[in-house]
């Protein structure tokens, strides 16, 4: 062959690698399983992101964790080096990376709707965006898990004593100090193991939302009782690497960031609008519902009161006023 050939066929070559790069197909990770609300809005991102682009950029979605091996704590990490492009997932599943995002969960911090979307849609959002920042993650959007209820297969849960002794599948580090404060005995578990863990009476509960995860993850089939009592919200979120950010143009930054805010109001409607019907479904399903008066609720707020403290110091005194401040504002103009 000669030098104008190969150099000729080596052109083609590379203008093939090219395009092969740009038609690349990103890869986002989420936590839960495929029917969850979670996955509804990652799907909805991807189609809305593979529309936006004219059809040269496509999203291949991998729910429970897949990417990182199940490990649902790893995914914020990988995606904060540029291992993989995009996550879904919950503030509290972040706070072994970014203790910061716990402020979301403290117990009993709010009461309503209202009050986190003043926070996630305010100062403390762009607050919790910087701080992501800081560790290599750009926040496109906020999601929605919910208000976490608790469930187990022994008895209702109607006071602090009732979760005595209780083996209890949690998520993070906070609720490990949140259980024990409640005298359970709790038991920090991937999602993916915590459905047949449940099964076989490995833990005898959990505590997680309605709308997000109860129902699609047909948790109501192998738990008995649920009492929502409202006791921690957490919101899930949609990032990408500050490296991808900073790699793509103006206009490719205006059409993912569109898209992610599309695909998460979606999630928030779709999830609120389960939770909304859920307990009627649970009750549907065989689950017996106890609904907490307002004396049972301040019961467990004071017991919770010193995991509270003890987070809100580790968090920043500063980051949950900054919070508490803003939830005040919205709860007065209700």
């Amino acid at each position: 062959m000669t030098h104008l050939r190969m150099a000729a066929a080596f052109a083609g070559a590379l203008a093939f690698t090219i395009s092969a790069a740009q038609a690349d197909t990103l890869r986002l990770s989420h936590n839960t399983g495929d029917q969850t609300t979670w996955q509804k809005g990652a799907d909805r991102f991807a189609e809305l992101v593979e529309e936006g682009s004219g059809g040269e950029t496509s999203i291949r979605v991998f729910p429970n964790a897949q990417l990182t091996g199940g490990d649902q704590m790893k995914q914020a990490e990988m995606v904060g080096r540029g291992s993989i492009d995009f996550v879904v997932t919950s503030a509290i599943n972040v706070t072994p990376l970014v203790p910061e995002m716990a402020v979301f969960s403290l117990p009993y911090l709010y009461a309503n709707y209202d009050q986190v979307d003043a926070t996630t849609g305010g100062a403390p959002g762009e607050k919790m965006a910087e701080i992501l920042a800081e560790h290599g993650l750009h926040l496109l959007a906020w999601g929605e898990n919910g208000f976490r209820e608790v469930t187990n297969n022994k008895h209702p849960i109607k006071t602090p004593d009732d979760l005595k002794g209780l083996k209890m599948r949690v998520a993070g580090p906070m609720y490990i100090d949140v259980m024990n404060a409640l005298g359970a005995n709790p038991q920090q578990m991937q999602w993916t193991e915590t459905f047949s863990a449940l099964q076989q009476g490995v833990v005898d509960g959990q505590e997680n939302p309605i709308g997000a995860v109860i129902i699609p993850q047909r948790v109501y089939e192998v738990q008995k009782y649920i009492t929502p009592w409202h006791y921690s919200y957490d919101p899930i979120f949609i990032a990408t690497s500050e490296k991808n950010w900073e790699s793509w143009d103006d206009e490719t930054r205006a059409m993912i960031s569109g898209a992610a805010e599309e695909a998460m109001a979606y999630q928030r409607e779709i999830t609120r609008e389960a939770t909304a019907d859920g307990l009627e479904t649970l009750k549907a399903e065989g689950m017996e519902v106890y609904t907490p008066t307002d004396a049972d609720l301040a019961a467990f707020r004071a017991a919770t009161k010193a995991p509270f403290d003890t987070w809100a110091a580790k968090v920043g005194d500063d980051l949950v006023s900054l919070f508490q401040d803003t939830i005040a504002g919205a709860s007065a103009t209700q």
